[in-house]
């Protein structure tokens, strides 16, 4: 090999590396990254480039994404010397499948603002990390977004992946389509879709994705991440529909939750439908009752915000995870729907479905007459017994009748819940937390409001749920000592994100020791 190819050099001293195209791609598994990558090569060497791609294996599961790597230069006659990896700030265009992969790209220095364009799908696949922390473990895509605007040279962020699920494929034909609208290659657009065409397999979704992308690319959005981010959370439409007598009481509830202060409304409402969606209207009604007590003295003065805390964790904790709505919510229709159209299988098509249960002692007291659980749990013999004989994992194929009738049978017993062990010892709980937010309320607006907050840390059901209540326990075992205390509010806070931030009790007792320690 001449000198001259391994220097990059024209044999002459000048530089001819600025000839090669440098692009980068981030992807995880089920993204079609070795597909993209494939076509990418297609439509180089379509257009008398020569190209070479490499890949360095993520983690799977999100740990990390796979590094796809492509180098190009127009086909010279001479054989091109390219490099194996990206390096930082020599990057030209750079494809990230998910947006926090596009967080990851900047951070490493693969964007720079002279010379890349970025070209980024703003849907989330939470990474392992956001997914363990039993909070709300989700990094700030905000943050993300505001950064790609100023790194890159050029920006090409939206949605991406909802443009394939539309099309019925996977990301990597929304991706081609985008990096063809850029314009960030030299290359004409039939030149793009004849690589797809030559492939074979999926051509017609494959090109619908790839047209809408083009499309979307080609007009310069550029903040449709932003404002996809900003919507996400808006209220979905609801109509409810039923049996007259019902729907009188349903609205009679409605009407009763309008008379409560305008700036809980929104939350109040959701609050109540989820209630009375978990059980009945007299559910609903009982949810109302305690919302007015909170209100009662409340005021404008505090904004509202133990009132409107107050409406979102009730209801969460009347809707407690119980065997009886896990078998409701894994035999409603709109969840069939769903995991067909995860899995991408056609309405004629035959699903089978099998779930997982693994059912312990509590969970089967649980569901028993609320005396006869008792007994049984306080009968130290007869619990033991009864969780060697239930404590095992069981999968149940619901595409069956046999299956299908076994979880019907358990989601028909919500009618008698409230008569059940497990709803007395919910209610009993409920009861004791909300009097205590109320009194708490009285000496320490703030700190009320932080109890009732508190509640976040319970949720699920069997093992999840009794960690979450002992560390529920833990953080208000602080009540005490705080007391009086004019930062105890935020005290309170510090704890329970201590303890959301980790699955074990580590972070919540080096919190705790902190606080004692303290003056």
């Amino acid at each position: 090999m001449e000198i001259a190819e391994l220097t990059g050099t024209d044999g002459h001293g000048a530089d001819t590396t600025g000839d090669i195209i440098k692009l980068a791609m981030l992807a995880v598994g089920g993204q079609g990254g070795g597909v993209l990558t494939d076509w990418i090569i297609g439509v180089a060497e379509a257009n008398g480039y020569r190209a070479q791609s490499t890949s360095v294996a993520g983690v799977a599961q999100r740990t990390g994404a796979t590094i796809y790597y492509v180098e190009m230069t127009p086909d010279t006659g001479r054989e091109p010397v390219f490099s194996l990896t990206p390096s930082a700030g020599d990057v030209d265009i750079m494809i990230a499948a998910e947006l926090m992969e596009a967080g990851r790209a900047i951070i490493r220095g693969f964007v720079t603002p002279d010379r890349t364009t970025l070209i980024m799908s703003s849907h989330r696949i939470l990474a392992v990390s956001e997914k363990t922390v039993p909070g709300d473990g989700r990094r700030d895509a905000g943050k993300v977004i505001e950064r790609a605007a100023t790194a890159a040279k050029s920006v090409i962020a939206f949605d991406m992946e909802s443009e394939a699920l539309a099309a019925g494929t996977v990301i990597s034909a929304s991706l081609f389509g985008a990096l063809a609208g850029s314009g960030a290659l030299p290359f004409p657009r039939q030149s793009y879709e004849q690589v797809v065409r030559a492939s074979g397999r999926g051509v017609d979704a494959s090109l619908k994705a790839f047209s809408a992308c083009f499309e979307r690319a080609a007009a310069g959005e550029r903040s449709g991440a932003a404002k996809e981010s900003a919507t996400k959370g808006a209220q979905k439409t609801v109509q409810v529909d039923g049996p007259a007598r019902l729907l009188d009481a349903w609205n009679a509830l409605t009407e009763r939750a309008e008379q409560l202060p305008e700036p809980i409304h929104e939350m109040v409402i959701a609050g109540l439908r989820k209630v009375v969606d978990y059980q009945d209207v007299a559910y609903g009604a009982t949810y109302l009752e305690r919302i007015e007590r909170a209100v009662a003295a409340d005021s404008d003065d505090h904004a509202w915000r133990f009132s409107r805390e107050a409406a979102k964790y009730v209801a969460n904790a009347m809707v407690y995870d119980d065997i009886i709505r896990v078998a409701d919510l894994k035999l409603r229709s709109s969840r069939s729907l769903r995991v067909r159209d995860e899995v991408a299988v056609g309405p004629d098509a035959v699903l089978h479905v099998t779930e997982y249960f693994h059912p312990r002692a509590q969970e089967v007291c649980g569901t028993l007459p609320s005396r006869l659980g008792r007994w049984i749990e306080n009968s130290p013999r007869l619990f033991a017994l009864l969780d060697r004989l239930v404590n095992r994992g069981r999968r149940i194929r619901t595409d069956t009748m046999a299956g299908y009738f076994s979880l019907w049978v358990l989601g028909a017993l919500r009618p008698v819940r409230r008569r059940l062990r497990r709803h007395t010892v919910e209610e009993a709980h409920l009861k004791d937390w909300f009097d205590l937010a109320l009194a708490t309320r009285g000496r320490d607006y703030d700190l009320g409001v932080e109890v009732l907050i508190s509640r976040r840390l319970i949720k699920g059901y069997s093992d999840t749920h009794l960690r979450g209540h002992s560390k529920f326990d833990r953080v208000l075992s602080a009540l005490g000592p705080l007391d009086g205390k004019p930062d105890a509010a935020e005290q309170l806070r510090l704890l329970r994100e201590a303890a959301l931030s980790e699955e074990g009790m580590g972070a919540l007792e080096l919190q705790m020791a902190q606080l004692e320690k303290a003056p």
